[in-house]
């Protein structure tokens, strides 16, 4: 099959990815105001697709990180290895989407990357350093979040404990709004990113561009599709993010949003791709056990955290897969 034909494909299969993204992650951005009920699920989801739009728009460092860090030369990097990896990022997308499970975009894609370079090209293929930073950036930023959404959730109650709690409630369920905005600009300004780089990565190694530097016409398609995915909303995991890590007051969810979308753009700032679903969770986890350890359903986080162990070895053996089936198609 002619190149351009297979980039195509590969566009086609990156920009589904995206869309895929939107509404998988839709959850990241508003789960904490759709649980205490600052704004209503459509008007959250709208708000979000538009935001995550601008937020797409705004940056191109981490595109470059998946494009440039992951693999030793782009040259080692074909549609054929592209397509394996994005396959195997939105099959794992659309499994755990389907049972309701918060699941990482960014370690799915990762690891489809890995396994598919992996069996085409050998572990030489891999660049050490740039997977060592990578996945530091993935493992260590729920981390991060958790503790840091304890300590803002632990400042909150010691500055408003003069007030009533319908009082502090009726306040921050009104800057919900605003933090929940933020929230779904930082989600943006990190997740679309990872498809911009992928595509980038196939013009590059096609001849189409002469430079690890997205196109503006790349920018602008990834962000369509992320808000078009956004706009569906993805409710199986709204309900598990939002109510069955921890039931959340609005300055619960206030906490919780300022807290992640400060790691998250904080990250993109740093051109590192985190989980989005990583650091909500990690930030609602902290929220709650500021306020009461036993409040936060912790088996529901063992589940959570057992996924996201599984996800870069399964898509990775995915896209290992899809690779060999692809080469034996003759493509």
């Amino acid at each position: 099959m002619p190149e351009y034909y297979l980039i195509i494909i590969l566009i086609i299969l990156a920009l589904s990815f995206d869309f895929i993204n939107g509404f998988h992650d839709t959850a990241n951005a508003i789960a904490t105001c759709v649980a205490t009920r600052a704004l209503n699920p459509k008007v959250a989801i709208i708000m979000s697709a538009v935001l995550n739009f601008v937020g797409a728009m705004v940056s191109t460092g981490v595109a470059k990180t998946i494009g440039g860090d992951i693999v030793t030369s782009p040259s080692m990097v074909d549609s054929v290895v592209l397509i394996a990896a994005i396959a195997a990022a939105i099959f794992w997308n659309l499994l755990t989407w389907k049972v309701g499970l918060p699941s990482s975009s960014s370690h799915a894609l990762i690891g489809g990357i890995c396994g598919a370079v992996i069996i085409s090209y050998g572990i030489g293929a891999i660049n050490g350093d740039g997977i060592l930073t990578i996945v530091s950036g993935l493992v260590l930023s729920p981390v991060v979040a958790m503790f840091c959404g304890y300590i803002i959730m632990t400042l909150f109650y010691i500055i408003l404990r003069n007030f009533s709690k319908g009082q502090v409630n009726n306040v921050a369920k009104r800057i919900q709004v605003l933090s929940a905005a933020l929230m779904a600009f930082s989600h943006g300004s990190n997740d679309a990113q990872k498809s911009m780089g992928i595509i980038t990565l196939a013009l590059l190694s096609g001849g189409f561009i002469g430079a690890l530097e997205v196109p503006v016409y790349v920018k602008v398609a990834c962000a369509l599709a992320m808000s078009a995915g956004t706009s569906v909303g993805g409710w199986n995991i709204i309900r598990t993010v939002g109510n069955k890590i921890f039931r959340m007051q609005p300055v619960n969810g206030l906490a919780a949003d300022l807290n992640s979308a400060m790691t998250i753009f904080t990250a993109t700032m740093l051109h590192l791709p985190v989980s989005t679903t990583h650091v909500v969770s990690g930030s609602i986890m902290g929220v709650g056990w500021a306020t009461r350890f036993r409040a936060v359903h912790w088996n529901v986080a063992y589940q959570m955290v057992f996924a996201w162990i599984l996800t870069i070895p399964c898509t990775a053996a995915v896209g290992a897969i899809v690779y060999l089936l692809l080469y034996h198609m003759g493509l």
